[in-house]
């Protein structure tokens, strides 16, 4: 700056430029350490960058959280959190207002991975992804286990020689990966992915030893829990020790205090069925001599019965039943026999009053013309026809000579010389 004799006249900008640099060059609040409490905050924007304000009782200070810090943050700032802030003091030259840069944040008296887990815990309790109506159920045989862990830690062992112990039928598939660390989370939940894909075992066992928050951390992340509630295949988790409770327990069908316990939840212990099968065995002889002599005794009471102690006698009541019977229908027969011939000759004796031969007995005769029918009438037969004569007795085959008509003359008296000569 010049001397007040000669003033210099400056910009806007430049003077927000020189007070930026003012505070760039004040080591003071280049390194700081701020605690209050979140208020305004953003996060919407597609940078990724945070915007928010801290404030105490009196003061407030603007504050940016520029995304390349925000990715490693482990929980969600939110309104009210009281927190401790790391960053530097600057000028933002296009408003004039000092803010606050924040490179780290920090709960202010929780830890950050301790606010994360319930963070998402929460989260993931209000989705449904921890209810129990999804947990499936364990088989209870199963023929295949898939097996989730570091391959050079000592819950591997721990679970195979579990497994080996207590039910060797089991095939167990297993897929290596990282449990801490960079990396880790996405290896589980690819890994998780793969099995269920491929269908390859008939319930999954995921675990790691025990270790810090800081350790366990793959399995609190948001990727493993939700392929831990995607798998259609039970999933068991067993990680840590008994006091370790991880995101990955709630949303698994079954939680396991520790990789061992969760082999020994996963299968049946062999030891145990062959000593069902015994059991089994003995109570199967047990019932089956019981019924046994229940039959026996049932055998011994039939053969003291009547029945079999005399076996002739049912069958001679039979044979008089059958007797009676016999009897009975040999009398209907009988009687519906004679009622027949009485019905039978009391129609013959009709039909024989009736029949033409009957008539020819008592001396009368039938006429047939040439055409084989009987004549009727005196008019129907010609001079010289041939006609047959029937009567009782036999049959005469004739010629017509004459024809003497029986017609009643015009005075009432009968005309005989009415002739036809041949």
């Amino acid at each position: 700056m010049t001397s007040m004799d000669a003033p210099v006249v400056l910009t806007v900008t430049q003077l927000n430029t020189y007070l930026k640099s003012r505070f760039e060059e004040d080591g003071n609040l280049t390194h700081l350490f701020i605690t209050g409490e979140i208020s305004n905050f953003t996060n919407h924007y597609r940078s990724g960058h945070l915007y928010f304000s801290l404030k105490d009782q009196k003061c407030v200070v603007r504050a940016v959280m520029f995304a390349r810090y925000a990715s490693r943050l482990r929980f969600l700032p939110q309104d009210g959190m009281r927190v401790i802030a790391r960053g530097r003091v600057g000028v933002y030259e296009v408003s004039g207002q000092y803010q606050l840069y924040v490179e780290d944040l920090q709960p202010d008296g929780l830890g950050a991975l301790n606010l994360a887990f319930e963070q998402l815990k929460a989260k993931l309790e209000k989705e449904g992804l921890f209810a129990a109506e999804r947990k499936k159920p364990l088989p209870s045989f199963p023929y295949s286990i898939g097996v989730i862990t570091s391959p050079t830690g000592a819950a591997v062992h721990d679970i195979l020689t579990v497994l080996g112990r207590r039910y060797p039928l089991a095939q167990v598939v297993f897929c290596p990966v990282l449990v801490q660390g960079e990396g880790a989370a996405a290896q589980i939940a690819d890994a998780l992915e793969r099995m269920n894909r491929l269908n390859c075992a008939d319930e999954i066992i995921l675990g790691r030893g025990g270790g810090s928050l800081e350790d366990l951390w793959p399995f609190n992340e948001e990727i493993v829990a939700r392929a831990v509630a995607a798998s259609r295949i039970p999933v068991i988790s067993g990680v840590g020790h008994e006091t370790d409770y991880t995101i990955c327990d709630f949303a698994a069908d079954l939680r396991a205090p520790t990789p061992s316990a969760a082999a020994e939840l996963a299968v049946p212990d062999q030891m145990e069925l062959l000593l069902g099968i015994q059991n089994a065995k003995i109570r199967l002889n047990a019932a089956a001599q019981s019924k046994v002599a229940e039959a026996r005794q049932a055998v011994d009471l039939l053969a003291q019965s009547r029945v079999f102690q005399k076996p002739e006698e049912p069958l001679e009541l039979r044979r008089v039943q059958i007797d009676r019977l016999e009897e009975t229908l040999v009398s209907s027969m009988r009687k519906k026999t004679e009622s027949a011939k009485a019905c039978l000759s009391r129609e013959s004796g009709r039909l024989n009053a009736l029949s033409p031969l009957a008539v020819l007995s008592r001396g009368y005769a039938v006429v047939y013309g040439e055409s084989g029918r009987a004549v009727s009438r005196f008019r129907e037969i010609r001079p010289a026809e041939k006609i047959q004569v029937r009567m009782h007795g036999g049959r005469l085959d004739c010629t017509v000579d004459k024809l003497h008509s029986d017609l009643l003359k015009p005075d009432g008296g009968v005309d005989h010389e009415e002739k036809h000569d041949v």
